[in-house]
């Protein structure tokens, strides 16, 4: 963990999704490693740990739809990061299941507009998309999954991401 901690000291990084579960604490973890983070996502939820906690020390939140490619490539115009962590998405399996246009247009249209513009941005280095256990075939096993697994994701959400 000190590794990791020291890697980000005095890094300029984007957390997409920071106002999410997930991202509210990569986000705190990344400031206390001495971090620029620059947060970008929708509107945090009433109640969730971003909303309760604020800002989390960030150097900047940004209320942004990554759905919106306009918006994406106008705010990389205006920042440069060392890295990127994409945590943005629309997270529910069920809800996939009642809005499934909205989760492919956020989880797969929303990451290659971060991706697109992360690419225009000469300065980023690297990106890390989070994703999910879902995208396996659930075989039930105990553990967890590695990445040579069968995919098999079948709802919205797991195709998606």
């Amino acid at each position: 963990m000190a590794n990791f901690l020291k890697d980000y000291s005095g890094k300029k990084i984007l957390v997409t999704g920071h106002t999410g579960f997930k991202g509210a604490w990569l986000s705190r973890i990344l400031v206390l490693a001495g971090a620029e983070v620059y947060g970008l996502a929708l509107k945090a939820e009433t109640n969730s740990l971003f909303d309760v906690a604020g800002n989390l020390g960030l150097k900047e939140s940004t209320i942004l739809d990554i759905r919106d490619r306009n918006a994406v490539e106008k705010y990389f115009t205006t920042h440069r990061f060392d890295g990127i962590f994409h945590l943005a998405a629309q997270p529910l399996v069920r809800r996939s299941y009642k809005e499934p246009i909205e989760t492919f247009d956020t989880n797969v249209m929303g990451t290659a507009h971060i991706l697109n513009a992360a690419v225009s941005n000469k300065a980023t280095k690297w990106v890390v998309a989070i994703t999910t256990d879902k995208v396996y075939r659930n075989v039930e096993k105990l553990g967890g999954y590695s990445e040579d697994e069968p995919l098999g994701g079948k709802d919205p959400y797991s195709a998606s991401k």
